[in-house]
This record gives structure tokens, sequence and C-alpha cells, in this order.
């Protein structure tokens, strides 16, 4: 018995060292945790700032000692900075810790406990570009949709948009009327909350699939005449493109459903459902932004139908677009996905960096080799395919675009896009674009990826 109690102490104590080490800081900054009311009564909250010291959000506190928080950026910025009316969500939510700590000289500290006044809160400095993520907000316009922009070999969220959109300044007078309308979802971050179907963008999925069950993928062909059917089952180009004799590289860069619903129907679904697993599909994804699981359900007993439909991306397959920015930040790192994140480090009212946030593997998504065929048929689809309007640039563009359907027998689709950029100097950067009922992939959410492009790279 007494052996039994040591060995419980120890356990015990280990679990303590863990949880006061690994764990204390995630508990305390947990959104039911009512602890971080007392820190408000004693900090004036930090602000958050964008990678270049931009103010995004800060706290002023008037006569009485008040405090209001304000948003330089309002709209523009809504979802991804986040808000704290109402409760909490965005970097106002799972930064709230950092910026109720204080980390003000010491003397400051002390003057300020015998005057009874606030210390400063310390400040949250993001990896967000504040000039691109404008530049994705007015390229995105009127569409309803994201955008999402990572830099794939940090995992550096580098813009993050959502639209129909809200102004934070005003939250709390638009609160009753924005939660009241159900059909707006302004609130919803569609960026990682949003699920729609992937269309052609799901090819790459395919593509990979295909890759891993076919060791001389240089002999696939196909006809294409327009549409291809089997059995009761029709599927249609878009447009009803007759594309002509393609191989496998010309098959994704015209995004021929026909030629990729012939390869779905080969495939090894057993096998495909294992490569979407380690994609991430229905599976946790690593951020800290409330998001929904991308979902792939096909399944062994589906028919020909549902295997063509899902091999195309329509189907019952729905991604969010941070999911699938991080695909294709996966691609462009060779395989490996790198964990996002908005946070790039924590500071003190007079700029001494407190806490620092640095890049970290979090899985390889695709081997090297995959991810060298997928970059070659991408940087193909952009010189000869349907994302044309990104080549002859001062950078090179590599993409997938999307038509995905989302009403049964209509021809109404959302326009996506996914892809990356390079240019001598710069890092890298991968995007997803989506614009609701945009049309072709082609034609809306291409040139909204391009002026993106050219911001980051002008």
């Amino acid at each position: 018995m007494t052996y039994f109690f040591v060995v419980l102490f120890l356990a015990l104590m280990v679990y303590f060292s863990y949880f006061m080490f690994f764990r204390a800081e995630s508990v305390i900054n947990n959104s039911y945790n009512s602890r971080t009311d007392t820190y408000a009564q004693k900090v004036i909250r930090g602000s958050i700032l964008s990678s270049d010291g931009t103010v995004l959000a800060e706290s002023s506190v008037n006569a009485d000692g008040d405090e209001t928080r304000n948003y330089p950026y309002g709209k523009i910025c809504a979802h991804v900075v986040g808000y704290t009316i109402q409760g909490k969500s965005g970097i106002e939510s799972f930064a709230n810790f950092y910026m109720l700590r204080s980390h003000a000289p010491i003397w400051e500290k002390l003057i300020n406990d015998i005057t009874g006044n606030k210390n400063e809160g310390d400040n949250v400095v993001t990896t967000i570009d504040i000039d691109v993520q404008e530049a994705a907000y007015d390229a995105l316009s009127s569409y309803s949709g994201a955008v999402v922009v990572i830099q794939p070999s940090t995992g550096k969220i580098i813009a993050m948009v959502s639209n129909p959109t809200f102004d934070p300044n005003t939250l709390e007078d638009d609160w009753e009327s924005l939660t009241s309308d159900s059909d707006s979802s302004v609130l919803l971050n569609r960026a990682t909350q949003g699920l729609y179907p992937p269309g052609s963008i799901f090819k790459v999925l395919t593509t990979v699939e295909y890759m891993r069950e076919n060791d001389k993928v240089s002999g696939y062909s196909f006809d294409c005449t327009g549409s291809y059917t089997f059995g009761s089952s029709t599927i249609h180009c878009y447009g009803n493109t007759a594309h002509g004799s393609e191989d496998l590289k010309t098959s994704f860069a015209k995004s021929c459903n026909s030629s990729f619903a012939n390869i779905g129907l080969g495939l090894n679904i057993k096998s495909f459902a294992s490569l979407c697993k380690s994609a991430l599909f229905n599976s946790q994804l690593p951020t800290s932004f409330e998001y929904k699981k991308s979902s792939f359900s096909l399944t062994e007993d589906a028919d020909e139908d549902e295997i063509m439909q899902t091999a195309i991306g329509q189907g019952q397959t729905l991604v969010t677009p941070f999911h699938m920015a991080l695909v294709a930040s996966a691609i462009a790192n060779d395989g490996v996905l790198m964990t996002p994140y908005v946070t790039d480090h924590t500071e003190n009212q007079n700029g001494v960096v407190v806490k620092t946030f640095s890049s970290s593997e979090y899985c390889e998504m695709f081997s090297e080799h995959e991810a060298e065929v997928l970059q070659t048929y991408m940087a193909y689809t952009v010189s000869d395919g349907t994302a044309s309007a990104l080549s002859g640039q001062s950078y090179d563009a590599y993409g997938k675009t999307g038509s995905a359907e989302y009403i049964d027998g209509s021809d109404d689709t959302h326009s996506w896009f996914i892809g990356f950029a390079q240019k001598d100097g710069y890092e890298d950067i991968a995007i997803a674009v989506i614009a609701e009922g945009g049309g072709s992939g082609s034609s809306v959410a291409v040139p909204i990826a391009k002026k993106v492009f050219d911001e980051y790279f002008k």
C-alpha cells in the first residue's frame, strides 16, 4: 500500500508539473475560464498589430476609466482579428491571455499599483501583411466567399478575408440585426467555417491517388468528346467543351471532367479514402481559429455515379477554403505541411519581445515526387490551361481552377482557385480563393488571386 500511494503521489507531481509548464496558458486562455476577467480589471488590453506594426486593434480609456476597443481597419480584418463583444472570436479570442498580461517595467507597475491605475497589456504582433489583406478584401469585392494566403515554408498566415463582413467598431449596436438575419451569416468566418463543394480543385487529390496506383502516369490517355457516359450516368465537361486527345497533365490543365470521371472509376476507393484522410479530410486542422472539418464520404459500396462525381470534386465532398490553402501550401513546400500560425510574437508596450512563435513541421501530406508532379501540372495549368490569366507575370504562378456546382440540376457554380507563386527575393505564398456563385474558376477566382499576387510581389 505504501508503494502504491508513493507511485500515485509521483504520478500526481509529474502531471502537475506538466500542467504548469505545458498546459497552463491554454487553460487560462480558454474562453470558458473566468480567470481572465480578473486580469482585465488590472490591465488595459494590449493591441493587435500586423507584421509591420500597423495597429489592427487597440484599446482606448476615457476619463472615467472605461475601456473601448477600436479597429482601425474595420471590415477588412473583421474575421481574422475578431471581436470582444458578446464573446470573443478570431485573434481576440485565442490570443486573449497574451493581451491581458503586462510586462511593463517593474517600477511602472509599482506606481500603477499605488495610484490604482491599470498597467499596459502586451501587444500581439501577427503574421498578417496588411497590404495583402487589403488587396484580398478589395479583390473579393462584392462576392461572398473567402481568400486565404499562407507562406508555405513557414506556415505564416499572410491574409485571411471572409465576405460578407461586419464592422467590429459598431458590433455592439449591430449585434441584434446581425444575429437575427440567419441568411446573411455575416459573423461566419467563411475562410475556416464555410463548407463548399470543391469542384475541380479536388482533382489534385484524384491525381495523386492515380499516381499512387499507377507507376507510369505517362501512359495515360483519354479522348474527350465533352461528356462521359458510364451505365446510366453522364458527366459533362464545363460548357460541354470537347478537349480531344489528352494525357494526364493535359486533363489536369484543362480540368477535363470526362477524363477524371474515367480515372475515378478505376481507383481503389479504400486507398483513395486513406489518401484523403492523410490530407486532413474528416480530421482536425492545426489552427486556433474556429473551423469546420472538410468531409470525404466516398465508400467502397458507392455506385458508379457517386464515384465519378467525387473524382471531379462534386458528390458529397465538402471543403473549407482554409483547408484547401493548406493543401496548396503543402504542394508548394514539396509535400510538407508546416503548422499554420498567425501570432508571430508578443511584446510589451516598449517593443521588448516577450514571447515568440516559430514555424514547425506538421505532417508530410504528399511525397516529394508527388508534389513535384503536381507543381509541374499546376505550372502547365497557368501556361496552357484554365489559369492562363496568371501567365507572363514578373512571378511564376502555379494553380488549379475549379467550378463547383452547388445546386442540383443547376448551372450555378462557385468559382475556385488554389495555387502558389514564387519570385526571386521573396518567400513563396500559397492561396485559396472562393467566390460564391462566381461561375468558372478562370473567370473570377483567378483574377482575384492575381490581384493578391500582384500586391505581394509588387
